[in-house]
C-alpha cells in the first residue's frame, strides 16, 4: 500500500508489456451472472446498454459499489490510462505502467445514466487527492473519468465543475480527476474480478469525503 511511485514515468522508461494476456478469464460475472466483459457490439449486452470506465482506488472496493447499482448489467475490473499492454498487476504496481485501477461498467441508460454513475463516482472516493486514495499511495490508485463519446464528455466534465464547487466550499482543494477519452482497457486478473463477492471481509479503501451531489445537479 505504501511507498508506490506517485509520479508518472516517462513514456520511454515503463515497461513494454506482451501481445496478449498471461491469463483466462471467466465467461460470466461471478455475481450478476452476465457477460463478463459484455458489450451491445458483440450482443453480450442487451441493445441500448453502454459501456463507461472508472478509476477511484483500489478497484476492488470500486468495482463492488457499481455491481450494486439498478441497471448496472456487468463489471469487470482491469488496467487503464498507461502505456503498458496487457500488464500484470505486478508490473501495475511497481509504478512502471502508468496505468490506474479502473472498473468497466455496462449499464441500461434507461434505468441508471451516466450522469448517475459519475454522481456515484464522485460520492464514493475523495477526488482529490491526486496519486493516491486513502492509504493507498501511487499512479495506480488516482481518480480518472474515462469518457467513450462527446455526450460522456461533456457530462463527467460538467458535473466535475459542479461537484468541485460544491466540496471547495467544505474546505477541500481542487478535483484531481483524469478526464480524457477512453485509452485501452486492459482486463486484470480472475482473482480480481468480483473479488469482494469471493472475499466477503476483504480490503476497502476510499476516503470518501461525505458529500453529496447537490440536490438541484
Amino acid at each position: 500500500m505504501f511507498g508506490r511511485p506517485a509520479q508518472l514515468f516517462p513514456e520511454d522508461r515503463t515497461l513494454a508489456g506482451r501481445d496478449q494476456a498471461l491469463f483466462d478469464l471467466p465467461a460470466k460475472h461471478r455475481v450478476l451472472g452476465t457477460a463478463l466483459l459484455a458489450s451491445p457490439e458483440d450482443g453480450t449486452a442487451p441493445e441500448g446498454s453502454e459501456v463507461a470506465y472508472f478509476g477511484l482506488g483500489c478497484f476492488w472496493g470500486a468495482e463492488e459499489i457499481f455491481w450494486q447499482m439498478p441497471g448496472v448489467y456487468s463489471t469487470a475490473v482491469g488496467y487503464q490510462g498507461g502505456t503498458t499492454a496487457n500488464p500484470t498487476y505486478e508490473e501495475v504496481c511497481s509504478g512502471r505502467t502508468n496505468h490506474t485501477e479502473a472498473v468497466r461498467v455496462v449499464f441500461d441508460p434507461a434505468v441508471v445514466s451516466y450522469a448517475d454513475l459519475v454522481k456515484k463516482f464522485f460520492e464514493v472516493h475523495d477526488p482529490t487527492q491526486g496519486m493516491r486514495q486513502g492509504n493507498d499511495v501511487g499512479t495506480q490508485y488516482r481518480s480518472a473519468l474515462y469518457y467513450v463519446s462527446d455526450a460522456q464528455r461533456q457530462t463527467a466534465e460538467e458535473l466535475t465543475k459542479i461537484y468541485g464547487e460544491e466540496i471547495t466550499k467544505r474546505g477541500y482543494g481542487e478535483i484531481t480527476t483524469e478526464i480524457r477519452e477512453v485509452p485501452t482497457f486492459f482486463a486484470a486478473e480472475p482473482a480480481h474480478q468480483q473479488y469482494l463477492d469471493r472475499v466477503p471481509n476483504g480490503y476497502r479503501c476510499h476516503a470518501n469525503t461525505g458529500i453529496a451531489f447537490p440536490a438541484n445537479a
